[in-house]
């Protein structure tokens, strides 16, 4: 799984970007507990913890459901104007 790519594109796909983990503002940048940091986000590496994260093709994380039901709950109380 080291190697796979993207069809499209051709690059590495299990990257720290790629990472339902990978949190920018986290120790390291993974909400996992790592030994040791890895240095290139954007290339393939052999994290045990690594498991892809969910993304549309709009960029946004299954959390973004969330926000549209939260958006859709508060219009329909308060109304579009």
């Amino acid at each position: 799984m080291r190697q796979s790519v993207c069809p499209s594109c051709g690059k590495d796909l299990r990257v720290c970007l790629n990472c339902r983990f990978y949190d920018p503002g986290a120790h390291w940048q993974c909400r996992e507990t790592i030994p040791e940091p890895v240095r290139d986000k954007d290339r393939a590496n052999f994290c045990d913890y690594f498991s892809l994260s969910k993304v549309t093709s709009g960029g946004a994380t299954d959390g973004g459901g969330k926000a549209e039901d939260a958006r859709k709950n508060f219009q329909n109380l308060f109304g579009d104007g």
